[in-house]
């Protein structure tokens, strides 16, 4: 595993260490007003004691550009140089947004973070993806910037209530999906909650930095990590639009998953007899996203803008069978509509 991803009892310590460098000039500590509350008094006592703490509202409708606009203003009130540090304690919108802001800071100014949600510790802490929505389609504006390191602290993910840790659960079921059968049919048999998440969490960053490491820029092999998220995002995006619908991004996904694997079915590449254990794992752990069918053309259109797109073409990831992702798929809009028709017959 790649020394700048450090997981365990060990991370926190070595953070401290990492900040205390005579390179870094400051620290700034980037929080939602759930990680203030929750997470920060962890993290205190392994901080500077004159770290200058950027506070944000929770939430995925806040990965915006005012946000970002909030967390420049105070860098440049706070004199922040380029040998400042942006620690973002949080998660995926937190990881998000930081790694973006510190990206455009003054051209680029280093940044660590700190997740403290299973989807951020699994997923969108690792890999260099940095991005907020904007015109309501999720993560539109971002840069590939790498964080100069990862600290991941398991014991955050006991301040999550059981919703948030689900949502995180549907990006390390979407692992084992694109790379790893095996471990598929052990823990569909197990269930979903267990005691110790470290050692899942170390398999799933270790399968995410082995595909990025091929391929850092999403030009090829990255964009397997992406199944799930062509029907996910839009579904995520429609709904984050109507107020009292939104879902977690991993909720989301995990209707995607479905979705997409109903997708490779139609095209011969997954068997119905796997179709239906991922179908029934999926509903054994998440509920049932709820829209009506006639949203299904709306919600397939905002596929289009899915960054993986080549003009017209949408391409998505989808199964060649359970353990084995492959990118580049082209499917239509009205393909897309049909599986989310599936999706909403479905009896979960």
């Amino acid at each position: 595993m790649d020394s700048s991803v450090i997981i365990g009892p060990e991370a926190l310590p070595a953070l401290a260490e990492f900040l205390y460098r005579p390179a870094v000039s400051r620290v700034f500590v980037l929080v939602d007003s759930n990680t203030s509350r929750l997470c920060l008094p962890l993290l205190e006592k392994h901080l500077p004691t004159n770290y200058h703490l950027i506070e944000i509202p929770a939430g995925e409708e806040y990965k915006t550009l005012a946000t970002c606009d909030t967390v420049w203003c105070q860098l440049t009130e706070q004199r922040a140089d380029r040998h400042a540090v942006l620690v973002n304690l949080g998660g995926g919108v937190v990881t998000d947004l930081g790694g973006f802001a510190a990206a455009l800071y003054k051209r680029g100014i280093r940044f660590v973070q700190v997740p403290t949600t299973l989807l951020a510790q699994v997923d969108a802490s690792v890999g260099g993806k940095t991005g907020i929505d904007f015109q309501g389609y999720k993560n539109q504006l971002g840069v590939f910037q790498a964080p100069a390191a990862v600290f991941i602290e398991p014991g955050f993910l006991q301040t999550l209530d059981p919703r948030q840790l689900k949502s995180g659960y549907a990006e390390v079921l979407k692992h084992w999906l694109i790379a790893d059968a095996a471990a598929f049919n052990v823990h569909r048999r197990l269930g979903w909650l267990t005691d110790d998440w470290t050692p899942i969490i170390r398999e799933s960053v270790a399968l995410k930095q082995r595909i990025v490491a091929q391929d850092p820029l999403e030009s090829g092999p990255r964009k397997l990590l992406n199944f799930g998220h062509t029907v996910g995002h839009a579904l995520e995006s429609y709904l984050l639009t109507q107020p009292g619908r939104e879902i977690l991004h991993g909720e989301a996904v995990a209707a995607g998953l479905v979705c997409e694997s109903w997708l490779s079915v139609q095209r011969g590449l997954l068997s119905a007899e796997e179709m239906d254990k991922i179908e029934t794992f999926v509903f054994s752990v998440f509920d049932k996203v709820a829209f009506v069918g006639l949203e299904t053309d709306a919600i397939a259109d905002l596929a289009l803008q899915d960054k993986k797109n080549a003009g017209a073409i949408i391409n998505c990831t989808l199964l060649n069978g359970i353990g084995n992702g492959v990118f580049d798929q082209p499917v239509t809009v009205a393909e897309i509509a049909e599986s989310l028709r599936y999706y909403h017959r479905l009896q979960a």
